[in-house]
């Protein structure tokens, strides 16, 4: 499903050349659970924009379902992440003067779906995330549990084969990051999505079926105590 084929990252600083991800290759399979770790600088968020197509590689195949995505444009990228990735983020990124429903419901505007099917699905997403009974409440009126789990159902009302997560327990206590991990158990377990989840955190890589480490812009073998939690 997903495709990497020595896939490069280059950024330019002033007149010096920076490489972020040297020569990745890397394939995940539909209905996979995956955890990406690495320290601060590893490269490991550039490598969550590459596979989300938030970014295109400045040398190497991308290939999404069969979709050679490396080089195509803005517009042809957004398309793909409409169809086919949802996005958590670790602070949320919701709108704070749309209640809820509203908030989960824009991903379907920028698709072109119908008013009532928008509310329909909405409703039907925040009910599988456990807050039916807090659609119209806005942003400031939620925890922050629940501003994620409004992230989660944004992410999944357009019905995606992948959920990218980047560090979406971050900002979350201990129990609330066990509900949400348990959340995209759920999605992948029950509805065979394939989530992706970058994380520094052993104990939210534990949830995945497998660990890629990064390090330098490389994918490496994870260290023990990693690969010990996966296993």
């Amino acid at each position: 499903m997903i495709e990497l084929d020595s896939i490069t990252k280059t950024y330019l600083l002033g007149k010096e050349s920076v490489k972020v991800l040297d020569k990745i290759s890397l394939k995940i399979e539909q209905g996979e659970f995956v955890a990406i770790m690495g320290p601060s600088g590893s490269g490991k968020s550039t490598l969550m924009n590459m596979i989300g197509c938030l970014d295109k590689p400045t040398t190497g195949i991308y290939t999404l379902s069969g979709e050679n995505v490396s080089h195509y444009n803005d517009n042809g990228l957004a398309r793909v992440r409409n169809q086919s990735i949802g996005f958590v983020f670790q602070q949320f990124h919701l709108l704070p003067r749309l209640s809820a429903l509203k908030n989960v419901e824009l991903p379907m505007i920028y698709a072109g779906v119908s008013k009532s099917e928008r509310q329909t699905r909405a409703v039907e997403a925040l009910g599988k995330v456990g807050l039916s009974d807090r659609m119209g409440h806005l942003p400031n009126a939620l925890s922050g549990g629940q501003k994620q789990r409004v992230a989660i159902a944004r992410a999944i009302v357009n019905k995606p084969k992948i959920i990218l997560a980047d560090e979406p327990t971050g900002a979350l206590d201990s129990k609330t990051s066990i509900d949400i991990m348990e959340q995209f158990r759920e999605l992948n377990e029950d509805e065979g999505v394939t989530v992706i989840v970058v994380t520094h955190e052993s104990e939210v890589a534990a949830y995945a079926n497998r660990t890629i480490f990064v390090r330098d812009g490389m994918i490496q073998q994870p260290p023990a105590a990693i690969r010990g939690a996966s296993e």
